[in-house]
């Protein structure tokens, strides 16, 4: 069926800006949602932001107005871009997607993004 594979976390200094890339294959690349989440040690997994193949979007109130969440489907690729990172932003960031809003089926690796000095 396809898979999703992450890729472009890192370390990064505060106030530091990363890009994340989802590359889909298969027929997870047509799947309605994708979207960003993230668990830090010791908490709960989180939705970060999610963008529909229609390009709508929806972010969690710490995201919003740092990270920007985009969709090339010519591509098969979802983004995100953190802009001005705080420690408190360090997490395993996932990549998922689904047939519906709310409904993840297909997750990927993961890819560790850090922000410390």
């Amino acid at each position: 069926q396809g898979q999703l594979v992450e890729s472009g976390g890192g370390l990064v200094h505060p106030g530091g800006s990363l890009r994340l890339s989802c590359a889909a294959s298969g027929s997870i690349a047509s799947l309605y949602v994708m979207g960003w989440h993230r668990q830090a040690p010791g908490k709960l997994r989180e939705l970060v932001a999610r963008i529909t193949t229609r390009g709508s979007t929806l972010y969690t109130d710490s995201a919003k107005g740092r990270f920007t969440i985009s969709r090339d489907n010519a591509k098969n690729t979802v983004y995100l871009q953190m802009n001005s990172l705080k420690p408190e932003d360090t997490a395993v960031y996932y990549c998922a997607a689904g047939p519906m809003l709310g409904k993840y089926d297909y997750w990927g690796q993961g890819t560790q993004v850090t922000v410390s000095s």
